[in-house]
């Protein structure tokens, strides 16, 4: 790479005049594809939205799946599930992974068209004999229904998967169209909790298409080249909410 991200920065605002690649992650393609007024609030003017709350029980399976899973990358080995599900498919053991799955560096790509350094943390990649890296995401939840992708907040999740194999892909690897969503659903039918939370897991596969990831990485650039704040999303909660505050705020005073 003939480029470096400079970390000093003290916060990560793009300015039009920098000819410095600028970083911009998978979670902000996804609030610019959510809301171009909150992304350009955010990354052009320098003020996020509030946080959400921690999804701290989310991120321990998250841990302890990829604890799991890595003692079969180790071994070169299949883990249960795979065979279970059928699936031809290893841990891969390439030594990328532990940076591959660092929040705030992740598989990254420079973008030159838009000079924009696209980056984003996955949680697992497995390889098939093909030798295509397979993406994969680790999910937590705990309910009684039918698992599937179809939820509209799900489709998050697809596009989620589909930026990291377009990513991998920039960075010249053989990927595979199919990645999987390891999901662990908390059982609540126990008679009691006695310290502990038991799941049953399963693996949905989905079959990406990351033609759309190139489209948008343009149409958020020139979102941030913009000198006005765009127009809200039509689903922003955030946005309606700012507005009806305004909009009591001045009743209010008048």
């Amino acid at each position: 790479m003939d480029w470096k991200y400079n970390p000093q920065r003290s916060r990560n605002v793009f300015d039009p005049k920098s000819n410095e690649p600028f970083r911009l992650s998978r979670s902000r393609l996804e609030l610019f594809h959510g809301c171009p007024r909150c992304f350009y609030i955010d990354r052009r003017l320098g003020t996020d939205r509030p946080p959400g709350f921690p999804f701290t029980l989310n991120a321990a399976v998250d841990t302890l799946l990829k604890k799991e899973f890595d003692i079969h990358r180790a071994e070169g080995s299949q883990h249960p599930l795979m065979k279970e599900y059928g699936i031809d498919a290893v841990p891969y053991p390439g030594d990328q992974m532990d940076e591959w799955r660092e929040n705030f560096k992740g598989v990254q790509f420079l973008h030159r068209p838009t000079n924009l350094v696209i980056t984003g943390a996955v949680d697992d990649i497995w390889i098939n004999p093909k030798k295509e890296l397979m993406v994969v995401d680790y999910k937590a939840t705990s309910t009684e229904s039918e698992i599937t992708l179809d939820a509209e907040y799900r489709q998050g999740y697809k596009r989620q998967m589909e930026i990291y194999q377009w990513l991998l892909r920039q960075n010249g690897y053989p990927v595979s169209d199919t990645g999987y969503f390891v999901y662990a659903n908390g059982k609540k039918d126990r008679k009691a909790f006695d310290k502990k939370l038991e799941f049953d897991v399963q693996i949905i596969s989905y079959t990406g298409d990351d033609s759309w990831v190139e489209d948008i990485i343009k149409k958020a650039h020139a979102c941030l080249m913009g000198s006005e704040i765009p127009e809200a999303g039509k689903s922003c909660e955030y946005c309606a909410y700012r507005n009806a505050a305004r909009k009591h705020e001045q009743e209010g005073a008048s």
